[in-house]
């Protein structure tokens, strides 16, 4: 998620000040990911110092109102007209447990698996029971947060499935379990060792460059 990016878009619409930017993001996102207010202001300093946002007026109140720089527009638009990268490789707690898991020995891969069905499921519940109770699309506001939860629930019935492939791909492993490679098998690392005969001598391009 890319609160830098969220915040300048809301900009892009006109000036605004910090807790005021913190209501927007929330709004517009349904508070899926509530963003707290000295997070949005280091974000907006950041912003500042790279040239994408400047101060403007301060009303009567004492509010800092910050507006978008013209660097600042480029960037909400090449933001919103890049496609979101999405790493080859993710280290998603949840699958390293389970990888782990299953090559402990006297584990019982199938129980932690089915302890987190219970959850997942129990999650996507709440989730389902959440869109249906906030009714039809009526508005822009509205539809925002529906497309949030709409993608939470596509993840979380995605993680459900992920589960049955785990446990249906254990039944056809016996035996997992990976004792911890002796330490002399692994690749030697950091400064040698001194040999039998003494010390390890340098190389002869390093012999002499310091006297």
């Amino acid at each position: 998620m890319s609160v830098k990016h969220s915040l300048l878009a809301i900009l892009d619409q006109g000036p605004a000040y910090g807790y005021q930017l913190k209501a927007e993001f929330d709004r517009r996102t349904g508070s899926t990911w509530p963003l707290n207010v000295g997070q949005t202001y280091s974000t907006l300093e950041r912003l500042e110092r790279d040239g994408l946002v400047i101060k403007g007026e301060t009303d009567a109140e004492g509010h800092q109102f910050y507006e978008i720089t013209e660097t600042g527009h480029d960037a909400v638009r090449g933001w919103l007209g890049t496609p979101v990268e999405r790493g080859r490789i993710t280290r998603d707690e949840l699958a390293i447990k389970l990888a782990l898991a299953a090559t402990l020995p006297g584990v019982d891969i199938t129980a932690v698996v089915q302890v987190q069905r219970r959850a997942s499921l129990a999650n996507l519940q709440t989730l389902t029971r959440t869109k249906y109770a906030g009714g039809d699309a009526d508005g822009p506001e509205e539809l925002a947060w529906q497309l949030v939860v709409d993608n939470l629930i596509f993840q979380a019935e995605a993680e459900v499935r992920w589960l049955d492939h785990v446990e249906s791909r254990l039944r056809r492993f016996e035996s997992r379990a990976m004792p911890v490679q002796d330490a002399a098998k692994l690749p030697r690392r950091g400064r040698p060792t001194a040999s039998a005969d003494g010390p390890t001598e340098r190389p002869a391009a390093t012999r002499g460059a310091r006297r």
